[in-house]
């Protein structure tokens, strides 16, 4: 007959052994809570400012790369047509002086002697008989003029080759800082994405301002008082002109219009509606134009350099600023203070 015993009680050693690993469990956590609090929204603000200012260096560096690809690709562009044609020049002066060659071999109108030292080619012929003097003051011309195209030629290749180990450089610096500027972006990116709604809010809103709307992220000069003020002269007012119909337009890093822009690419499109060519860069455009002493000083359309010199945008007038701030966000206006520390300001 079966027995039916009872289950053995764990022991009571065992049962301690227990209770004190998870006393000790809940004290780490304990300990850890303690030792990483919670950030406050102006230390959250702060993380975010900072790793949006390392977005807008590497961004900076990314475009200036982009811009100087395109140079050397069009400059091989270039090459390649000029190299054609003096390919061009040198096959036809091969075809003038190899016909010199055939008529006089087959004439034969030169000297015996020379003659002899004739191989199975006409142009081995015809450089023999240039050695001993038997061309004519034209043919000898053509030929010298043959050998000019010919160092020009492989000039022109010699020039192509470098530039095209250039582009070969420059496409993989280009990849090297797309993949930073990515890499701060989306630490950004994953930074707001840790906050709650509320800290969101607060770390991204700029603050309001006299008669604006308070957020700083209006679509249109309507919803910011810009205070009357004046361009700096009539290629400012039609480039801030130009600007503001881009409001609410989207960041996107390396875009330089029309319909998404970084903040350069804004600076350098708006610009360029007003007929003035900017560097594609904040290192480029800060060179451009003359340098503002003060705020006081400002006139609407000039460029404002923040953050040493990797953030640009322009003065609209009443503390406000029209750019475009960072992967995340749209063309608009925020207060002077908000965005950061002044660098620098030019009047274009």
């Amino acid at each position: 007959m079966a027995s039916h015993r009872r289950p053995k009680s764990p022991s009571r050693a065992r049962m301690s052994v227990l209770t004190a690993a998870a006393a000790t469990a809940v004290a780490v956590s304990a300990q850890s809570a303690q030792a990483a609090p919670k950030p406050t929204t102006a230390q959250l603000k702060a993380q975010l400012q900072q790793l949006n200012t390392q977005a807008d260096e590497a961004v900076q560096k990314y475009d200036g790369s982009q811009e100087q690809l395109q140079k050397q690709q069009a400059a091989v562009g270039t090459l390649q047509d000029q190299i054609a044609r003096s390919q061009a020049a040198v096959n036809s002066r091969l075809d003038q002086l190899g016909e010199i060659a055939n008529q006089q071999y087959a004439t034969g109108a030169v000297d015996p002697t020379v003659q002899l030292l004739l191989s199975s080619s006409p142009d081995d012929y015809l450089s023999k008989a240039a050695s001993l003097g038997q061309l004519t003051n034209n043919q000898a011309s053509e030929i010298r003029q043959l050998q000019g195209d010919e160092q020009k030629l492989s000039g022109q290749k010699s020039q192509a080759e470098q530039t095209l180990q250039q582009i070969e450089s420059t496409t993989k610096q280009l990849a090297a800082q797309k993949a930073e500027a990515q890499k701060k972006v989306q630490q950004a990116q994953a930074l707001l994405d840790s906050m709650t709604a509320a800290e969101r809010a607060a770390v991204t809103s700029a603050p309001s301002t006299s008669g604006g709307s308070g957020s700083g992220g209006g679509s249109g000069s309507g919803s910011v008082n810009l205070g009357g003020a004046k361009a700096g002269d009539s290629v400012e007012a039609a480039a801030f002109a130009a600007a503001q119909t881009r409001l609410g337009l989207p960041y996107v890093y390396g875009a330089t219009g029309p319909t998404s822009f970084d903040c350069s690419g804004l600076m350098q499109w708006a610009y360029a509606q007003a007929g003035v060519s900017l560097g594609r860069t904040t290192y480029d455009q800060i060179d451009d134009g003359t340098p503002v002493s003060s705020v006081a000083d400002l006139k609407v359309g000039d460029l404002i350099f923040f953050n040493g010199d990797s953030h640009v945008g322009m003065w609209a007038g009443n503390g406000m600023v029209l750019h475009a701030p960072h992967t995340g966000t749209v063309v608009k206006y925020e207060p002077l203070s908000y965005i950061g520390s002044i660098y620098a300001m030019r009047h274009i």
